[in-house]
């Protein structure tokens, strides 16, 4: 463990808040400590303060996310500079406390700390590998909202990898700047961060670029404003509660391409200006696959839309909030499989970002979902057949299971593994044989309405799943979700497992 004695606190110069960001629960986000839900005064009687827990016990990942406090709003400035180029960064968090703390941390990894406060006063801060553990000056009483702010040389070059799908995570850089691929977690190599899936709140981001370089982050670009020497801070505001690991910040010589989707909805693809013409096509289709979608499962959930070019060589796109990250290649190359990725992201907007996972064990829910309307569109739009598609999924399910888990019962390390893809698509096909389309579609929309803005898991969808259905899924879903063998398909007595090979 290395302590790092944090005193006062260093300003980035030119940074504004932004009046009426909102909360989690839609209201204002109060500033400093006592301005909150009211609360006892740090003399008055009531329990110890004590520390806020190191993670919030996901069995997958027991140090992810913190306890102790809620986050009701994110500020995250960063001075660019130029690729893989340290820079100056400050994050800003207000909070409020769940219990008297004596102390609380955040997921942090990696950067350069420079100096912590605690609504002003310095506070001392301890990193404990992926943990910073902050010690303000005084105990913050329970129910009062306080302010942290973490100032630091950020490191754009920290990235992790993983043998799933995810290869690799963290920064990502680009020809002239970066993306950010975050999932699962990897939000505490960029900001400290209360960092789980469950976990939201909104952000304001505050980006300062050189000149010639643009920047785009989650949400509504605020203001443009001009700073010394040509350089340009841009400000943007999430507009809704986002997870850590699905925020975005990309900074290039963009192009922006603004259209409408149903409705009126802003849509506003985000691409390198070399690659505008050549991922034109692909990019139209956009309104399409909303009005495809929303027919399914109801109005988009969020304010704006956009497809961000990622100018790097990474395999897989990614689902930020609002902006989803696709690859150059995938958006170069064949029809089929572009459209794949660009309906699979979207459709994350209503299953992963706003009906959130309540613990990573729920990616069957986000995984198996997007890719469920995926392969649905495709077989339509020049694909497979889905139900080919479903039946090449059931003759592998016990191979997945064996490998990497039943659908609802994943490792860590097998987390982004083909079973939450194609074999948890299957779940959902299973049940839709099982009580039939229209009863099926009425669970979908349910769902996603119901739980829209929320975190979410797996009983949560049984027990809706069975309240829609007039009947109880469990015994259906159970087997299907947790158990070694993969149950029969409800209408199809002849589709066989293949033999599990070790």
């Amino acid at each position: 463990m290395l302590a790092v004695a944090v005193t006062g606190v260093v300003a980035i110069t030119g940074a504004v808040v932004i009046s009426g960001a909102l909360s989690h629960e839609g209201g204002r986000s109060p500033a400093h400590r006592g301005t909150g839900a009211p609360g006892p005064s740090g003399a008055s009687s009531g329990p110890a303060p004590s520390p806020g827990a190191a993670g919030i016990g996901d069995p997958l990942v027991p140090l992810d996310g913190n306890g102790g406090y809620t986050v009701r709003h994110y500020t995250l400035d960063f001075d660019w500079k130029a690729p893989r180029t340290p820079f100056d960064a400050r994050t800003t968090i207000s909070a409020t406390a769940t219990h008297a703390l004596s102390r609380f941390n955040l997921d942090f990894a990696g950067n350069t700390l420079r100096t912590v406060t605690v609504d002003g006063a310095p506070a001392t801060a301890v990193r404990d590998g992926d943990e910073l553990v902050i010690t303000p000056d005084e105990p913050i009483p329970h129910g009062r909202t306080f302010t942290v702010q973490v100032a630091y040389t950020a490191d754009p070059t920290q990235q992790r990898q993983r043998s799933d799908a995810i290869q690799t995570y963290g920064w990502v850089p680009t020809p002239d700047g970066t993306v950010l691929c975050l999932q699962p977690n990897g939000a505490k190599m960029v900001f400290p961060a209360n960092d789980h899936p469950s976990l939201r709140a909104p952000v304001t981001f505050r980006i300062t670029t050189p000149p010639g370089l643009s920047a785009v982050a989650n949400g509504r670009l605020v203001e443009r404003l001009g700073q010394p020497g040509g350089r340009v801070r841009w400000t943007y505001d999430s507009e809704n509660a986002i997870a850590a690991q699905l925020l975005q910040v990309a900074i290039g010589r963009f192009t922006f391409v603004d259209s409408t989707g149903p409705r009126g909805l802003p849509v506003r693809d985000v691409v390198p200006g070399g690659l505008v013409g050549g991922t034109e096509s692909y990019r139209a289709l956009t309104a399409e696959h909303l009005a495809w979608l929303e027919q399914r499962l109801g109005p988009y959930p969020f304010r704006r839309y956009g497809v961000l070019v990622g100018d790097t060589d990474l395999p897989v796109a990614l689902e930020t909030q609002s902006l989803s990250v696709v690859p150059r290649a995938n958006l170069l190359g064949d029809k089929v499989y572009a459209e794949r990725d660009l309906v699979h992201e979207l459709a994350h907007q209503w299953t992963g970002n706003s009906v959130a996972l309540r613990r990573w064990s729920d990616l069957w829910l986000s995984e198996g979902h997007a890719r469920f309307y995926e392969r649905l569109y495709s077989d339509t739009h020049g694909g497979d057949s889905f139900e080919a598609a479903m039946r090449a999924a059931y003759q592998q399910h016990d191979q997945w299971r064996h490998d990497d888990g039943a659908p609802a019962e994943p490792g860590e390390q097998t987390l982004f593994k083909r079973m939450r893809y194609d074999g948890s698509a299957l779940v959902l096909y299973a049940l839709r044989e099982k009580v039939g389309e229209k009863t099926f579609d009425k669970i979908e929309r349910t769902w996603v309405t119901k739980y829209r803005g929320r975190a979410a898991g797996t009983r949560d969808f049984i027990t809706l799943a069975s309240a829609v259905a007039g009947q109880d899924l469990t015994p259906f879903l159970t087997p299907w979700l947790h158990g070694e063998r993969t149950p029969p398909m409800p209408g199809h007595p002849d589709w066989q497992v293949d033999p599990v090979e070790d």
